[in-house]
């Protein structure tokens, strides 16, 4: 069952991964990474680098908000 569920979380990884180089408007490509985070995530905790982890878990949601920020649309409703 260990097996099955890294191949799963591989393919999760290169599916983001994938649709990241391949996405161009700004707000899917962070829709990606999340992907590709979520996919990397359970490698790193089973990795046992727990420190690591909680600092993704920390900067990944923060990065977003900050790149939400710098390529936010106009206020104007549209």
């Amino acid at each position: 069952m260990i097996e099955f569920l890294q191949v799963v979380l591989a393919a999760i990884v290169i599916l983001g991964t994938a649709a990241t180089a391949w996405s161009r408007d700004p707000f899917n490509k962070l829709i990606c990474l999340g992907v590709l985070i979520g996919g990397v995530f359970p490698f790193i905790v089973a990795g046992g680098y727990l420190d690591v982890a909680v600092a993704v878990a920390l900067i990944a949601p923060m990065t977003t908000i900050f790149v939400l920020a710098i390529t936010g649309r106009d206020g104007d409703g549209v």
